[in-house]
């Protein structure tokens, strides 16, 4: 299994429109943060896109990644899903594309981009729009997609509910703000974790940096990587502070199993 983080940053992305600070004019690459997503590579033939954020052809493209089989959706956010129509390139080579998540997101998904989905709109003659199949997943129940084992768990973000991925040994947990009993013994055994940190102080949505450094000493990770991190710490800064075993993830980061 491979995995390579494509985005490691907060909604606004780093550098933050207009922002001047150290972080935002930083000539450490891994300084530059777009928002966040994953691919998670089967090694079989199969993989998998986690999220589709705003700068999602140039992640790929970076990432030399030039088709995916499938999509999971952790939630419907703006900065997780307005890439969704770079999947045109990929779909029209491959044909339909399944995309899956929890209900509630794939709902707000189709209605939002209804162009996409509404079989009533066709697009014009030399024109092609995204071939989508949303496919919806019940929390707790293993599933195998393009060949790879996928165990959805729900999470907490706040005012509303998202989904983690865990893949095997890997865990992929993005906008979390708490983790409930019944997703922590999912989580058990899980030897490399990504988990999204925010500040220092506690945030209503977002786990604090020591709020994830806690839950993954508690669930025993060997390597746990933070993402969506924002401008407030520059890669080097936060790496110096983290405990052994935590690190920030970086755009580009690519994780070998």
């Amino acid at each position: 299994m491979r995995v390579v983080v494509l985005g490691s940053g907060t909604s606004m992305g780093v550098p933050v429109l207009g922002c001047s600070c150290k972080v935002c004019t930083s000539s450490d690459p891994r300084d530059k943060r777009t928002r966040v997503a994953a691919v998670i590579d089967g090694g079989d033939g199969g993989r998998i896109l986690i999220d589709t954020p705003p700068e999602l052809r140039l992640q790929l493209l970076s990432a030399d990644v030039g088709t995916v089989d499938a999509v999971l959706f952790t939630h419907d956010h703006a900065d997780h899903v307005h890439g969704i129509d770079d999947l045109r390139a990929i779909s029209q080579r491959n044909g339909e594309l399944p995309l899956y998540g929890p209900q509630d997101t794939l709902d707000r998904i189709v209605r939002r981009f209804d162009y996409i989905f509404d079989p009533a709109v066709v697009a014009p003659e030399g024109t092609y729009k995204p071939d989508l199949s949303p496919s919806p997943l019940k929390p707790g129940e293993p599933v195998k997609i393009a060949g790879i084992d996928v165990l959805p768990i729900e999470l907490s973000h706040g005012v509303m509910t998202v989904f983690g991925y865990r893949f095997g040994p890997f865990a992929y947990l993005t906008d979390v703000k708490s983790v409930p009993d019944d997703a922590l013994a999912s989580l058990s055994g899980v030897r490399v974790l990504v988990i999204n940190a925010l500040f220092d102080r506690p945030h209503p949505t977002h786990l604090s940096i020591p709020e994830a450094v806690a839950l993954a000493e508690r669930l025993g990770a060997e390597q746990t990587y933070l993402t969506h991190l924002t401008h407030r710490y520059s890669h080097q800064d936060l790496s110096d502070r983290l405990p052994e075993g935590v690190e920030p993830a970086y755009d580009g980061l690519t994780l070998t199993f």
